[in-house]
């Protein structure tokens, strides 16, 4: 299990993930998309680039800013040749790297926008995936997400129920993580912005996009103090 963890290898779902999703990725999710490519400058990384979700609105944001430079990491073989395979469709430049969120190859402190959508609900180790966003990023460099999340009440005790299950189907999705909790207890980060979205179909719900900007006096260390919502 802790290679299949660090090494994900989902064929099949890389093959219809793009069908699956068509509608959603046109109706529901595209504005939000729009808004983690807004205004985008400088060193770019997209956390978990699957098939390219994002690639299009990146081509869109080159146009506004020819100088970007994009970079990627997709650590399944089997999305990530798909990503690539859109990028050239989109006639993208793009390095795309095939690590994980937890062991990213770049140096400290280099980038302006880290972008993460839909990815940490499959990370095996959130926080140290946070702790390398935390370290690559530049002072005052922003931490843009869209994330579903653990809910309250019967639907939240419904995902942690099936989520057993659903994380064996899906790719190893979890259902009930408390991701945007510990975005907002890390001091090393100041909330930007963030918002409940009005979509999802239950247990896949609620959906929460935001910004978080690294701050400038942080200091990195092991012995952060985490909260969990209640």
């Amino acid at each position: 299990m802790a290679n299949s963890e660090q090494h994900p290898s989902h064929p099949v779902f890389a093959a219809v993930y793009d069908r699956i999703n068509k509608g959603a990725e046109e109706n529901l999710v595209k504005e939000h998309r729009e808004y983690l490519a807004a205004d985008l400058h400088g060193m770019v990384l997209d956390l978990g680039a699957g098939t390219g979700a994002m690639f299009p609105y990146f081509k869109s944001a080159i146009k506004s800013n020819p100088s970007l430079d994009l970079h990627a990491i997709e650590p399944d073989p089997h999305m990530r040749k798909r990503a690539v395979q859109k990028a050239r469709e989109f006639d993208l430049d793009i390095e795309i790297q095939p690590n994980g969120a937890q062991t990213l190859p770049y140096a400290d402190a280099s980038f302006d926008v880290v972008i993460a959508s839909l990815v940490f609900c499959t990370i095996p180790k959130t926080q140290t995936a946070l702790d390398e966003v935390a370290r690559i990023l530049k002072p005052s460099g922003e931490f843009r997400f869209l994330e579903h999340v653990h809910a309250d009440g019967v639907v939240g005790r419904v995902q942690d129920i099936v989520n057993p299950v659903w994380r064996r189907t899906i790719a190893g999705c979890n259902l009930n993580r408390k991701t945007v909790a510990t975005f907002r207890s890390d001091d090393r980060f100041k909330v930007s912005e963030l918002d409940e979205i009005a979509f999802g179909i239950p247990p896949v719900k609620p959906f929460m996009r935001g910004t978080l900007t690294r701050k400038e006096d942080a200091v990195d260390s092991d012995a952060h103090t985490y909260c969990q919502r209640r």
